[in-house]
């Protein structure tokens, strides 16, 4: 290595360094407010150091770089409104960029960042006031240079010409040069985004805490406004207008607000009956605070008070949350506490009286029968998307028991998943796990069974940080089924 690439490389490493350093020291100091800069430097090291290393490219990069396009804002078809708008997620990871319309270059082998902004457009102004200019989104995004998106090209053959170029898709690209120039859905460029998006850093867990915070106030006023409350619709709006007065403008997802047997419906989000004379009322709703999401999920009693039955399987669910909270810790596989909690469920089963007592626990457990009342996984990563990426879904699928996890492998320090076990009543479920199959069938008694299909479901559901010798609940929203009560009393 000559002299002037040496100096080079020093120069690169204390960078990176620095701003590390800087983080760090904002974190330490406390000072964690929403001007702290987005790490999407940070994002897009260590982003790097698993592409190159994949492409066996060496720590330089050897002229290598990415450049990303974010997400256009779009028109609802025949009219002059526009579609609510969503940055693209792998853009906004490596850019902290939440305008619509923009790109962005890593350059790998300088280590340089160049945004490119809308051109600017006065019929826009007239109307809707002066846009970020390019001073102020070099300071707010941390880049070395900022552009209009027309001088792209230029950039791209003055500054790159003997670059490799890597992006995700070319599906926003205007610029029909630069599609020329890059490689795109290149699967070593997947594989390290996602790898990388698994491991929050402090930042992170830091976003997916407060949106988690404002999600429970949310459904603490739920709780505490039960009897006031007619319909599902109306649960809804509590959500909305608790979520909304507390900054958070976007829900992390279409939220469920189940009255009934309408909990039984693992995604129902029709929300739309009234809730008079039911017993029971499952909501799973979270906001999205600053582009990171929360997803938290109470089972309530719509009298003030559970009914037998329905604490009978709130005990359940909530037994197998807490029994894998307990085990949750980097190294341990994910299908190992799904496992865990099915088998945690039969024997709440068998004691209620669902499963037959003259079947043992191992034998209900090779029969699978548990699937019929809980076909979902035990959890899910949770990031910049609800259901975040980074999973590996395609190993053992040929087991029923994993089917329809979102996640495989063991935990590691630094992800952020949601430990959220049910227990559902659920005609459709049942028919198709349980009826149309005699060994699962004869476990079950029907009598009994048909106690409970007014309850619809039970899930009970946390988020949770893998710290580095076990794990961290993030938040504090009771689940203590005592506790439920006594907030409904208030």
């Amino acid at each position: 290595m000559s002299k002037a690439a040496l100096f080079l490389a020093v120069l690169i490493l204390l960078s990176v360094l620095w701003r590390r350093c800087r983080y760090n020291r904002q974190l330490s100091d406390g000072n964690v407010t929403s001007k702290i800069l987005y790490p999407s430097r940070l994002h897009a090291t260590k982003v790097k150091e698993l592409f190159l290393e994949r492409k066996n490219l060496g720590g330089s990069g050897k002229r290598t770089g990415l450049l990303l396009f974010g997400n256009k804002a779009e028109s609802n078809k025949y009219c002059d409104t526009v579609r609510k708008f969503r940055q693209e997620r792998y853009f906004y990871y490596l850019s902290g960029v939440e305008l619509p319309g923009c790109a962005i270059i890593h350059d790998f082998w300088n280590d340089k960042v160049i945004l490119f902004l809308p051109n600017v457009n006065q019929d826009d102004i007239l109307w809707s006031g002066m846009p970020l200019s390019l001073k102020e989104a070099k300071e707010k995004y941390e880049c070395d240079e900022v552009y209009h998106l027309s001088s792209l090209d230029e950039v791209l053959k003055e500054q790159f010409s003997e670059h490799s170029l890597f992006t995700t898709d070319t599906d926003n690209f205007d610029s029909d040069y630069a599609k020329s120039v890059v490689r795109s859905s290149d699967k070593d460029l997947f594989y390290s985004l996602k790898k990388s998006r698994m491991h929050k850093n402090w930042y992170e867990i830091r976003q997916i805490k407060e949106a988690v915070n404002i999600s429970e106030r949310c459904h603490r006023a739920i709780i505490s406004r039960l009897s006031h409350l007619k319909a599902e619709l109306d649960v809804q709006a509590e959500f909305v207008y608790e979520a909304k007065r507390q900054g958070a403008r976007i829900l992390a997802y279409d939220p469920v607000c189940a009255a009934g047997a309408n909990g039984g419906i693992l995604h129902y989000v029709k929300n739309r009956d009234l809730i008079k004379n039911q017993v029971s009322l499952l909501v799973d709703a979270g906001v999205e605070f600053q582009q990171y999401a929360s997803d938290i999920t109470r089972s309530l009693p719509l009298g003030g008070k559970f009914t037998h039955n329905h604490r009978l399987i709130y005990d359940a669910v909530l037994d197998m949350q807490k029994s894998v909270a307990e085990k949750m810790k980097p190294g341990v596989y994910w299908e190992a506490l799904h496992l865990l909690s099915h088998k945690i469920l039969i024997k709440h089963l068998l004691r209620i009286g669902i499963f037959r007592n003259e079947f043992s626990e191992l034998e209900i457990f090779n029969r699978k029968a548990t699937i019929a009342f809980y076909p979902h996984g035990i959890g899910h990563l949770i990031g910049l998307d609800v259901h975040d990426c980074g999973t590996n879904t395609d190993k053992f699928n040929d087991d029923l028991y994993f089917t329809n996890l979102r996640f495989r492998g063991k935990l590691e320090e630094g992800m952020v998943v949601t430990n959220e076990p049910g227990c559902y009543f659920n005609h459709m479920l049942l028919k198709k796990y349980l009826f149309n199959s005699p060994e699962r069938l004869q476990v079950v008694n029907l009598e009994v069974l048909k106690l409970f299909f007014e309850i619809g479901g039970v899930r009970i559901e946390d988020c949770y940080h893998i710290t580095r010798m076990s794990n961290e609940k993030l938040g504090s929203l009771p689940s203590n089924p005592d506790e439920i009560e006594e907030l409904a009393a208030v």
